[in-house]
């Protein structure tokens, strides 16, 4: 599969980090040029103070082998996001994938409170910054990713079609992950009659460097916060996602997707891939099996 993107060019917004980033370092590893964005720089931080740039993600995308270039966006702004696709239309001429996995609400989800008892700024917040930024993203590129048949949107989001019937936990983090799932589906709809598709994709237990934090661990300790949360056992890294849309973009044949909802491990499977310890994790499978509880119900052995 090496190279198999070379001449290909890509957005993925929302690449400072966790899957984001990894997605378009695995983009690149297949020799796509990649527009990195996000609001965090080496110069500026966004309102989640956290230490990763996009100057970094570019950075790894072209020590991966691909095309690596950083790109400070705010998606909520849609004079910013129009300048950008402008940029990648004058250098590029092109746009193939469409990777949109904004987010940055996570500090702001009330767990266990209902509606009436969650702050309402932080609520819409988070919608605006998981939602809005998708639309406005979409909106402004997709005219240039139509120009050629086969371009791909990526709507990233947590959980899949399955476990997304159920209420997780909180009002508006739930209307969130929903919503992105359903805006993939329209978009694969309005795609169609063009020869492009779109798909919403999920991770499992995402080990993304904030959650390396929570747990107080690093990628090689991560086994030490099984003790904190069983379900850990069943995590896995970005790139097992990463390397599952980084495939699909690289199939001549992905519009058979399009609409579906698809696990990193629904990808793996399909493209024979597994994440960097060679193992194939599936949460979701274990979920649907035994359940999503505080304390795990069954054996994890035969689920990675």
């Amino acid at each position: 599969m090496q190279q198999r993107l070379h001449g290909k060019v890509a957005l993925v917004a929302g690449a400072t980090r966790g899957a984001g980033r990894a997605i378009a370092v695995e983009l690149g590893r297949l020799g796509a040029t990649v527009y990195a964005t996000g609001r965090t720089t080496r110069a500026q931080r966004s309102e989640m103070n956290r230490p990763e740039t996009i100057e970094d993600t570019a950075e790894l995308v072209r020590a991966a082998g691909g095309t690596g270039i950083a790109a400070q966006v705010d998606h909520l702004d849609p004079a910013q996001v129009a300048a950008l696709v402008a940029r990648i239309d004058a250098e590029q001429g092109r746009l193939d994938v469409l990777v949109n996995d904004i987010w940055g609400g996570d500090h702001m989800t009330e767990w266990g409170k209902p509606l009436w008892e969650q702050p309402l700024d932080g609520g819409l917040r988070q919608l605006r910054l998981g939602l809005e930024t998708h639309i406005v993203t979409s909106h402004a590129a997709l005219p240039l990713l139509i120009r050629r048949p086969g371009g791909l949107v990526v709507e990233v989001t947590d959980g899949t079609d399955a476990y997304n019937a159920k209420y997780r936990g909180s009002f508006f983090y739930d209307l969130t992950k929903v919503s992105v799932s359903r805006i993939a589906k329209a978009q694969a709809e309005e795609l169609r009659p063009h020869g492009a598709a779109a798909v919403v994709v999920t991770p499992g237990f995402l080990r993304s460097e904030a959650m390396l934090d929570h747990f107080g661990v690093t990628e090689d300790n991560w086994r030490d916060g099984i003790a904190q949360a069983a379900h850990f056992v069943l995590s896995e890294t970005p790139h097992f996602l990463g390397r599952g849309v980084a495939a699909l973009a690289a199939d001549a044949d992905a519009a058979r997707f399009s609409g579906q909802s698809l696990s990193a491990t629904d990808l793996a499977r399909e493209y024979g891939l597994t994440d960097l310890d060679g193992s194939v994790p599936d949460i979701w499978r274990y979920f649907a099996d035994h359940g999503d509880g505080q304390e795990m119900t069954g054996d994890p052995t035969g689920y990675r």
